[in-house]
């Protein structure tokens, strides 16, 4: 073996180690919760699902339009949806329209019971006992928030509890936003 072929073969698994390292640390200092959603700025996905409190009562995509609205993704199992349950419900106080995905929850009586006893944020409740429609948005498990606006398109996803951080940062900006655009349309049709 000549002497320039034994240098490549020890600098080889050098090369590698380094790329490795290169891609863990790029992972490392990632934020989970900026999961990048092929949706974003597309309508929200066809589906047809019933109500969780009256079943024969079905919901299409259509419940996701006429005015900017929160989508969130939760369950009962879900530890950290029951963390942001509270500030969930102080959005809905303050007038935040929120729409609940109940997300693979093997029984609809658990489901109806915790909102009973935690309180009940949403306008609208949907129940996805299989998580067909959770699929279609590409959610990876509970809890996600999706923003959409009156449109009925996707404008933002949001992994994880929302909280006030995450209130005040991005996610309630970019709703703001929403309602300044949808209040000043409304304001032009008035006219």
């Amino acid at each position: 073996m000549s002497k320039g072929w034994r240098w490549a073969v020890l600098l080889l698994p050098l090369l590698a180690f380094i790329v490795l390292v290169g891609f863990l640390l790029r992972g490392l200092f990632s934020d989970p919760t900026e999961l990048s959603s092929a949706l974003v700025g597309k309508p929200v996905p066809q589906f047809s699902v019933p109500d969780l409190y009256q079943p024969e009562q079905q919901h299409t995509q259509a419940i996701l339009q006429g005015q900017p609205m929160l989508l969130n993704v939760w369950a009962t199992w879900c530890p950290t949806c029951r963390a942001e349950h509270a500030y969930l419900n102080k959005l809905a106080a303050e007038g935040v329209a929120i729409v609940g995905l109940n997300y693979k929850d093997d029984s609809r009586d658990k489901a109806v019971n915790w909102l009973n006893t935690l309180g009940d944020p949403y306008t609208v409740n949907l129940f996805d006992a299989n998580g067909s429609v959770a699929l279609e948005f590409g959610v990876y498990g509970a809890p996600e928030t999706f923003l959409i606006d009156a449109q009925g398109q996707i404008r933002y996803r949001h992994v994880g509890d929302v909280n006030e951080r995450v209130w005040r940062g991005e996610l309630g900006e970019r709703y703001r936003s929403l309602m300044q655009e949808f209040n000043a349309t409304a304001e032009g049709t008035d006219s």
